[in-house]
């Protein structure tokens, strides 16, 4: 079975359960089909959270410091997995916030 992108340091977001929406960072692949993630805030590194991978959505990201230390077998910081995902979700300043739609009038 493809592993569908998943490895240490990707990027994901959880697509159902109580923390639906929430960033994470996959700390381990248990198996093909569960994860440990953590986002440094209320899931930290030394309690990840076991996930199902189709509780999951992959994103492009990988955090690239975070990944390196799990693959020479150090635990990252919460405050770098907090950080990572601050910097790759992190809104542009410049652009301003999109209008609303206007209503249309119903006869």
């Amino acid at each position: 079975m493809d592993s569908g992108g998943l490895e240490c340091g990707r990027i994901v977001s959880s697509k159902a359960g109580r923390d639906q929406g929430r960033k994470f960072v996959i700390l381990k692949v248990l198996d093909d089909r569960t994860v440990l993630v953590a986002d440094g805030d209320l899931r930290k590194v030394a309690n990840p959270k076991r996930k199902n991978v189709r509780h999951l959505v992959v994103h492009q990201g990988v955090v690239g410091p975070v990944r390196e230390k799990l693959l020479a077998g150090e635990e990252p910081s919460d405050k770098e997995i907090r950080q990572a995902l601050e910097t790759e979700f992190k809104e542009p300043e410049d652009s301003p916030a999109p209008e609303p739609a206007a209503k249309s009038e119903r006869s």
